[in-house]
């Protein structure tokens, strides 16, 4: 039977906890779905992730989390990037660097996934190793029972993803972009047996720039005068992809493009006077 995996695009602020809140019992009941991976590096208010929300997470039905450029945002993480097992910075940040390179979870049919986060260097933040030959080696480091590996590539250039996704084809079951906040319409599966797409989308409110209120995001770029990028509220949904995967081998054998539209009347109780 194949591991179905529900990979989450970033998700912004409370608009996109609210709709994970909402939508994600759904989708594990109507796709069957064994693993559940978000990008949360934009949650706390549209950067960071606090403690407080990781917990969320986890009681929403996230397995496994990663992060991005923002990773070291808000400090209350910094303990359980130490010492928690299902969070990851990029893996190709400086070795004396807090956090884990991968994590690894054991799903209720048996199968264990990993994942792997990296960060791109094309026009990004802060400087890192090279990616490439930080996926290498973190695969090798990966438990021997371990089949199944996803990979976030948290980059803001496509060329740069779609490099990574031939290099990592036959050696990883899923390779996915985050960072650009716009899903794209290139899901495949490569000849080596590995899904993958350029980005995952955005989980967060769409009447935006970015998952940003549009005025103060046009305010800065019309007058070149500072003014803060307050996440947006309306139109939230959640983009993602599906995969599933065959336990002995890790190919992937499916991939679909996910979006969920939020329902604004039901958020859920405990996000109503939740800060951004």
């Amino acid at each position: 039977m194949p591991v179905n995996i529900l990979c989450i695009g970033d998700v912004v602020g409370r608009p996109g906890r609210s709709v994970v809140a909402q939508a994600l019992p759904h989708l594990v009941k109507q796709h069957d779905v064994h693993c559940v991976i978000a990008n949360v590096e934009n949650a706390a208010a549209g950067s960071g992730l606090t403690a407080q929300l990781y917990e969320k997470f986890k009681r929403y039905g996230v397995h496994l989390m990663t992060m991005g450029d923002h990773v070291y945002r808000k400090a209350d993480i910094i303990p359980l990037l130490e010492k928690g097992t299902d969070l990851v910075r990029p893996a190709n940040f400086p070795p004396q660097s807090v956090g884990r390179t991968f994590a690894v979870y054991p799903t209720a049919a048996g199968p264990k996934v990993a994942v792997i986060s990296l960060l791109g260097r094309l026009y990004m933040r802060p400087p890192t190793d090279c990616p490439f030959r930080a996926a290498d080696q973190v695969i090798r480091q990966l438990p021997p029972d371990v089949n199944i590996v996803v990979v976030d590539v948290h980059a803001e250039a496509t060329s740069e993803k779609v490099a990574m996704g031939w290099h990592l084809d036959g050696k990883v079951s899923v390779v996915f972009g985050t960072h650009t906040h716009v899903q794209t319409a290139d899901e495949r599966i490569l000849p080596g047996g590995t899904a993958y797409i350029t980005d995952l989308g955005m989980t967060g409110p769409y009447d935006s720039i970015l998952g940003r209120r549009k005025d103060r995001v046009l305010r800065n770029l019309l007058t070149n005068l500072p003014a803060p990028f307050d996440v947006a509220t309306d139109d939230t949904r959640l983009y993602g992809i599906l995969v599933s995967v065959e336990p002995n081998t890790g190919v992937a054998t499916h991939i679909e493009r996910i979006r969920v539209d939020a329902d604004k009347s039901k958020m859920p109780p405990e996000l109503e006077h939740e800060p951004d």
